[in-house]
């Protein structure tokens, strides 16, 4: 059972001399702009305004940086999240979408402290081109990953582990990195984090 102590708004950056430096356990959420992100990490954080939710897709254009006080089976840690923009729906110069892509694969490529990345994909919907072309990346640079399926609540319950095997196959990748989720329901928030403190320190990578 996990248990939330506190979680909190750190810093605002756009590039590595920007990034906080004070922490070891990090772990950042990618996916696309209304996959569901923001309120994915508010069910983690057990927050509602933790992270804005928006009704406009792409909002999100810098790198946001929380940390969690959490308690686990009487132990305690603590981790710091970051949200990184939504790809797929920013309305946005091709100037700026560069901008931030680069603002993006620099913090994926070079941030030691990054334990995990949590690749979200909407269960309903499944892997768009661009979730496939994220999750690539992710595995040409050796990055620990951990797909989320979100709003699985709109799923009915016969259909969820079916589904979660179709996208295990649309993805080509192991069943057990892939957890049903929903924000609505809080399904799959005690899993996640399990997943996540089982993954810091460790040199395997998915």
């Amino acid at each position: 059972m996990i248990k939330i102590l506190d979680a909190r708004f750190v810093v605002t950056a756009v590039e590595p001399k920007g990034y906080p430096t004070d922490h070891s356990a990090e772990v950042a959420f990618v996916g696309r702009s209304n996959v569901g992100k923001s309120s994915m990490i508010n069910a983690l954080t057990n927050r509602k305004k933790l992270v804005r939710v928006s009704n406009t897709p792409g909002r999100t254009r810098t790198l946001n940086f929380f940390d969690v006080d959490l308690e686990r089976n009487g132990q305690r840690h603590t981790v710091r999240l970051c949200d990184l923009p939504g790809y797929g729906f920013a309305k946005a110069s091709k100037a700026d979408k560069a901008q931030w892509e680069e603002m993006i694969t620099t913090y994926l490529e070079k941030r030691h402290r990054l334990e995990a990345v949590v690749s979200i994909i909407d269960a309903e919907v499944g892997p768009t081109p661009d979730d496939l072309s994220t999750l690539d990346y992710l595995q040409a640079h050796n990055r620990r990953i951990l797909v989320v399926a979100t709003k699985i609540d709109r799923l009915n319950k016969a259909r969820r582990k079916p589904r979660l095997v179709e996208l295990s196959k649309a993805m080509d990748l192991p069943l057990e990195v892939i957890l049903p989720f929903s924000s609505t329901e809080r399904i799959g928030v005690d899993e996640v984090w399990g997943a996540l403190l089982g993954t810091f320190g460790k040199s395997t990578r998915v």
